[in-house]
């Protein structure tokens, strides 16, 4: 400004700025434009400049601050407030934003006149900026006594959108735009004056809807009322609520309509997770762990009801097998094989079932499958029908592998199968059994040629090693080879005997066997037919002269004879055990023979002589006639061939009574389960050399639980021998500790 200008008087040049200020309240009311020109704006923004940069005492800045808040206020009492005091509900709301969006363009075109002011005299005077001053007056004037009742409208209107009524998003979101353009970026305002009251809000309504809905729904449709509510809120939140709203939000709902009620949606009655588990609803469990896993402990919960059901299940399999082995329940039609046998089939079913759970519906979350494994193992490793888990398993393989065992299975069902033997195996804590029960079953089927499938045999065995390690399969791949290698060595023994006896009239065939790969048979002295000894004389000068460092021993129990019967019908060829044909070939040489005569020809022990006698005179096929003719075998008693015999079959096979091979399984299990426990006690001591009592027996159980879970008891007896034998000794100094001894 030139020095000899004349200076603006306040009030000359505050008139020019009313002329203006009433000018552009007739644009913001239409009435006059719709926007100042660039003259009268460059008019007005030139003379509030001049106004501040006159020399004191005409530099006008304090005064035309405070009347800018005047003149903001003024208009605010005389046309805003009036206009919003008529309206209410909704029309409040639209009368507000409308009222609002005129304020901003006032204070926006208010700001760029007095933009020198803001530019010098606010920022060094440390003022309030003016556009936050306007904002400032709005809150002050309108939105402060207004916010309680606009927070409560807009509740409202959302309680009716949530009952299905349709409402003015746009209007909430416009709103909602105001608490947050009011505090200028900052959600503070927003959060303190709206969303607390709205969260709040938002918990009174779904509390009430809980309660309802629990009484009228079924579990599902609960859930499926909750899993929508969540979704519902999660858009509205996106639709006309700012970002941050979104977890509070949630967490009240989730909070009343879920944390709240866990247990009664889980156990409801006719319809909770138990239920919705026996009828398979893989949707409605889907959505269950969806929604628990949004509370705390709530997939604890919903895993522990998994685990009880299956347990339940398990313990009913149980139950049917021991109703099927008592006979106290009719076996349905399409039950293969024994009890036991049958419920390892459903227990691979129920495994099958429950594990389809926990990867569809549970999202193979660890908590389930934990609940799983401890649901079977609680289950496997109680008796089947009087019979281990171990021995059903056991027998379960052997009904798949022997021929004509159980139904024709393809490759693949058979391979499936196998991975699933093998998963309920993990489950049982008895595996050395198992794998004993199966060695003396594989031993069978190889030394009888009863095994289906050699491949599915190797596969079996391949899937245990792999999940069990090498030291599980040894034996068994040992026995397979031997098997084997026992072909070769007939077919060579074949071509020995055409060689030195071709016009030999028996048929010998000889399986060797290493011994440590086998299971233990029973040996005796047999005195042998001639014809028999002269195949076995034969044999081990075939044997010698391949393998000069090896010796044979004989195991006459597990031979096989076809010998032919000449009976006064017809002759028929019967298919006896060794021991059974020696008895028979006496017979060739007498008439009659009296007990004492048998056992002191064969040189039998008598419980030997009394199951064969008995299998032979007594069972389903009368070789021999016994006098007395009775069902007992005694020392007083004479036997004779049954000339009389006849069967419509011309071979027959004349069995054995059985045998209770299970004690004698158990036995050897039990000694190498000492054997095992020794190894592993000495194996610790040697690498720590002093240990404690407690620590020694936990490491022990530790290292031995992937075979067998040993009895505590005794590992204590194997340490007191393993002292005795003096492996080890006590300290003398520390109570309950050992030393090792080199």
């Amino acid at each position: 400004m030139d020095q000899d200008q004349t200076p603006i008087a306040l009030e000359d040049g505050w008139r020019d700025m009313e002329a203006g200020i009433a000018r552009l309240k007739r644009i913001l009311h239409g009435v006059d434009g719709t926007s100042f020109t660039s003259q009268e704006y460059i008019n007005l923004y030139t003379m509030i400049f001049n106004m501040c940069t006159q020399k004191p005492p005409y530099d006008y800045s304090e005064q035309l601050y405070k009347r800018y808040k005047q003149a903001l206020e003024e208009y605010i009492k005389s046309t805003v407030l009036p206009s919003l005091k008529s309206k209410h509900g909704e029309f409040l709301l639209r009368e507000l934003v409308e009222r609002w969006k005129n304020h901003k363009v006032m204070v926006r075109w208010l700001t760029r006149f007095f933009h020198y002011l803001d530019r010098y005299y606010v920022s060094r005077k440390l003022l309030l900026p003016l556009k936050e001053l306007g904002l400032s007056c709005f809150h002050d004037l309108v939105f402060g006594g207004l916010k309680t009742t606009l927070t409560t409208i807009v509740i409202d209107m959302v309680d009716n959108e949530r009952e299905g009524q349709l409402i003015d998003r746009a209007l909430l979101k416009d709103v909602v735009g105001i608490y947050l353009e009011i505090g200028q970026g900052s959600v503070g305002l927003y959060e303190l004056d709206f969303e607390k009251a709205f969260c709040k809000g938002t918990t009174d309504y779904y509390s009430k809807k809980a309660q309802i809905w629990m009484l009228e729904d079924s579990c599902p449709e609960y859930m499926l009322k909750v899993e929508d509510s969540l979704q519902k809120e999660k858009e509205r939140v996106g639709h006309y609520l700012h970002a941050s709203t979104e977890e509070k939000l949630l967490e009240g709902t989730i909070l009343e309509l879920i944390s709240w009620r866990a247990e009664e949606i889980l156990y409801k009655e006719n319809s909770g997770c138990r239920v919705l588990l026996l009828d398979g609803k893989y949707e409605d469990l889907s959505r269950m762990y969806r929604l628990f896993s949004k509370i705390d402990a709530g997939l604890f919960h919903v895993s522990k009801i998994f685990k009880e059901h299956v347990k339940e299940e398990g313990m009913s399999l149980l139950k049917h097998a021991a109703d099927a082995a008592n006979g106290t329940k009719n076996e349905k039609k399409e039950a293969v094989g024994s009890p036991e046998q049958e419920f390892v089939r459903k227990a691979i079913e129920l495994h099958d079932k429950q594990l389809a759970y926990v990867t569809n519906c549970f999202q193979n979350n660890s908590a389930f499958h934990k609940a799983l494994k401890a649901a079977f193992e609680d289950f496997c490793n109680k008796d089947v029908a009087g019979c281990t888990s171990a021995e059903s398993l056991a027998s379960f393989c052997d009904s798949i592998l022997r021929k004509g065992g159980s139904e024709k299975l393809s490759d693949e069902v058979v391979e499936d199968t196998f991975d699933k033997v093998v998963t309920i195996l993990s489950y049982i804590s008895d595996k050395d059994l198992f794998v004993e029960f199966h060695r003396k079953k594989l031993g069978k089927r190889l030394l009888f040629d009863k095994s289906a499938n050699n491949e599915h045999e190797r596969s079996l065995l391949s899937k245990l090693k792999q999940y069990f390690g090498g030291q599980f399969t040894a034996k068994m791949e040992g026995m397979l080879n031997d098997v084997s290698t026992a072909r070769d060595h007939q077919t060579a023994f074949e071509e020995y005997m055409r060689d030195k006896l071709p016009n030999h009239r028996v048929d010998f065939s000889v399986t060797v066997l290493t011994t440590g790969f086998w299971p233990s048979y029973k040996t005796s002295n047999i005195n042998l037919p001639s014809e028999m000894i002269k195949c076995v004389e034969i044999f081990k000068d075939y044997y010698n002269s391949k393998q000069k460092s090896k010796r044979l021993t004989w195991i006459y129990s597990m031979g096989n004879c076809n010998i032919v019967a000449k009976f006064d019908a017809k002759p028929i060829e019967l298919i006896v055990t060794t021991y059974q044909a020696a008895m028979l070939l006496l017979f060739n040489g007498s008439e009659r023979l009296s007990y004492s005569e048998i056992v002191t020809q064969l040189n039998l022990p008598d419980d030997d002589a009394v199951r064969l006698l008995h299998s032979l005179s007594c069972a389903k096929y009368k070789i021999l006639n016994k006098v007395p003719s009775n069902r007992i075998i005694s020392p007083n008693d004479v036997f004779q061939v049954n000339h009389k015999f006849i069967d419509k079959m011309r071979r027959i096979k004349v069995p054995l009574p059985p045998t209770d091979e299970k004690k004698k399984v158990v036995e050897d299990v039990n000694k190498d389960r000492r054997f095992s426990i020794d190894a592993s006690i000495v194996r610790i001591m040697k690498s720590r050399k002093v240990m404690g009592h407690q620590q020694l027996v936990a490491e022990c159980v530790e290292q031995l639980s992937r075979m067998f879970k040993p009895d505590i008891k005794i590992i204590k007896r194997r340490i007191e021998d393993l002292i005795s034998r003096e492996y080890l000794e006590r300290d003398l100094e520390t109570a309950n500790t050992y030393r090792y001894l080199a």
